[in-house]
């Protein structure tokens, strides 16, 4: 085993969807290997299917432990649970034994990552219909993730290329999203999503902060938020080194930060910041998820069941967030 390339978990996600295909066609790259050792933590029979659906002739090896793996090229190695046939599951279809599945892949790939076994956690997507079926009442991976690390204080980074945005609040409603804002909370992100930059090989990272309101805000006239909750955090952000800036109004912010002008931009809630990263790159955005003891990035996109089964899924989401996964990992050792 190399000492010099980090041990990355990559978790197989929903059986039902592109998980199983997006993972056969990256770890067939050379630009994966040649950065990492990739170890899948899922069921050795689906990936093999995978392999079929996509016309490759990587082997498959499935192990009990990571120190079982030898990282071979042409060869998948999986920390195989043997909980799922692919008999039992047709592609494109809820499934609450697929959704069973994923939930058990994504705990046994956090203990791993917990007790050093693997540098970081990278995982396919989730479907939140097939999770809640099985029994899991969570809105999607990053509720998971925080209650399994005992992480009590998280928030979502959504990467398209040189673009960055942190959120503020993720799976809310907007209302909730609203009336949850807070100095404290803005502060926490800014922190957060700051270390994380710096983890890019980012060393002072220029920091845009969104406004929530219409012009943000227009000085009260269209809402007081950025009065009470969002200058104020800023404010004291900078005062303690952070080069940052806002509120700015967010229907100019993103583009500004597309023009080079910031690295990092804290979006307020959800859509804010997804909406504009995906329609930057849709198959190219990475989900991080901070707060964590340990590093995880994600697809940005779902299960896309529309295209599960045929090989013709993307796998540059997964490429990237493998590939962010590594440079983080690396950053912290």
């Amino acid at each position: 085993m190399s000492s010099l390339k980090p041990a990355i978990g990559i978790t197989m996600g929903d059986a039902a969807g592109v998980g199983p295909e997006i993972i056969a066609m990256a770890l067939a790259e050379h630009e994966i290997r040649d950065i990492c050792n990739p170890v899948v933590i899922g069921d050795a029979a689906i990936i093999q299917q995978a392999l079929q659906i996509i016309g490759s002739s990587a082997k498959v090896s499935g192990i009990k432990g990571i120190g079982e793996a030898q990282f071979a090229n042409g060869t998948i190695e999986i920390v195989d649970l043997h909980n799922l046939s692919p008999r039992l599951v047709v592609k494109g279809q809820v499934s609450s034994l697929a959704g069973k599945a994923a939930f058990e892949y994504l705990r046994y790939a956090v203990d791993m990552a917990l007790s050093g076994d693997i540098k970081a956690v990278v995982t396919a997507p989730l479907n939140k219909e097939a999770l809640n079926e099985a029994g899991y009442s969570y809105p999607g991976h990053t509720e998971i993730l925080a209650e399994l690390c005992g992480a009590k204080q998280i928030c979502m980074m959504l990467v398209v290329g040189d673009l960055r945005a942190a959120h503020i609040s993720g799976h809310l409603s907007l209302k909730e999203a609203c009336d949850s804002l807070s100095k404290e909370r803005i502060l926490a992100v800014i922190k957060l999503a700051v270390e994380a930059v710096k983890k890019m090989g980012i060393e002072e990272p220029r920091v845009a902060v969104a406004g929530l309101n219409p012009h943000a805000g227009e000085k009260g006239l269209f809402g007081k938020e950025e009065i009470v909750h969002i200058l104020p955090a800023v404010e004291e952000a900078r005062s303690s080194g952070v080069n940052i800036v806002g509120p700015i109004p967010p229907d100019t912010v993103f583009y500004r930060a597309k023009e080079g002008e910031f690295d990092l931009i804290i979006a307020m809630y959800h859509d804010q910041g997804h909406i504009p990263l995906k329609m930057t790159g849709f198959f190219e955005g990475v989900n991080i998820t901070l707060g964590l003891p340990i590093v995880r990035t994600s697809v940005g996109h779902g299960t896309a069941f529309d295209k599960a089964g045929k090989g013709t899924a993307s796998s540059k989401s997964l490429i990237r967030a493998i590939q962010l996964a590594t440079q983080m990992a690396k950053s912290s050792i």
